[in-house]
């Protein structure tokens, strides 16, 4: 009984309002468990406040928090909570690590921010968190107004970061695509990118999944209906990698169990969409209009 304990306790019923129709995750669905962001953490001797809690799903939670001087930072803590008694504070300080290393990797970058370095709470090194420099935006939508020039800066963003050895792996997520006030394209989220030798299976394992980012970058494009240029990259043919379609018949089946457990346990509503969330991402309810 103990191992199903962390699910069950999800069914417990919660007031429903207008405001929140599923309900809140249970610990084990939480990368901090019943923990929440620190209201106040401390970046290179300077205090940060908490503004906003911007998700916190299974693997990470990620709030904006501000200094006195008005300077913004997001910090992602990343997975400490256990999976049935299993410990994860590995998990969250490796991916914390790898994401670090990314960031330090693309310093240079415009329109990739800048690592704020590392992050305390309370006096102690949390090992778990990645800080960076807040970018102010939102995440690409379908039909969201673009400048002439969004899709080829973003294609050359693309190409430089694959310069550096690097690939990007997350891009089929639009939410990853922020679209800054300043109408440029930024990425911002490096916690699954890959950084390998370009040698050897390596190098064949890195440039398949560069391929990957380049092919998602065009589906971008053509589903876009998107109000706004997509220059060169409108008539890229980018035929869909080997690694994507096998990617799909392992992951597709998998992201339908997820929603349905999560319907299961009421965390969501029937359909599963993450904006039904009691504490959703705040990308998803940008793209729904609510």
């Amino acid at each position: 009984m103990s191992l199903i304990a962390p699910l069950v306790a999800a069914r417990a019923p919660i007031a429903a309002t207008p405001a929140t129709r599923g309900r809140r995750r249970p610990p084990l669905l939480r990368a901090l468990g019943n923990a929440e962001p620190p209201l106040r953490v401390e970046i290179a001797g300077v205090e940060f406040q908490q503004l906003e809690t911007f998700k916190h799903d299974s693997w990470a939670a990620t709030a904006l928090y501000e200094s006195h001087d008005g300077r913004q930072v997001v910090c992602k803590f990343n997975r400490i909570q256990p999976v049935f008694g299993l410990p994860m504070r590995w998990l969250g300080r490796l991916l914390a690590r790898r994401e670090r290393l990314m960031l330090e990797r693309l310093a240079n970058e415009p329109l990739v921010p800048d690592g704020s370095g590392d992050v305390l709470i309370d006096g102690n090194t949390a090992h778990n968190c990645v800080a960076h420099e807040f970018v102010p935006g939102r995440p690409l939508a379908r039909r969201m107004p673009l400048s002439p020039e969004f899709f080829d800066e973003l294609d050359a963003l693309l190409a430089r970061v694959h310069e550096h050895g690097v690939a990007y792996v997350d891009l089929h997520k639009r939410e990853n695509i922020l679209v800054g006030v300043d109408g440029r394209p930024y990425l911002i989220d490096f916690q699954i990118s890959m950084r390998l030798s370009d040698a050897g299976l390596a190098g064949a394992v890195l440039h398949a999944l560069q391929r990957c980012d380049r092919y998602h970058l065009a589906k971008h494009v053509r589903r876009g209906a998107i109000d706004g240029g997509a220059g060169g990259v409108a008539g890229r043919d980018v035929g869909r990698p080997w690694i994507i379609r096998l990617h799909r018949r392992i992951a597709v089946p998998l992201r339908g169990l997820r929603r349905q457990l999560l319907v299961w346990l009421r965390v969501r509503t029937p359909g599963g969409r993450a904006h039904t969330e009691v504490d959703p991402e705040v990308g998803s309810l940008q793209w729904t209009g609510l």
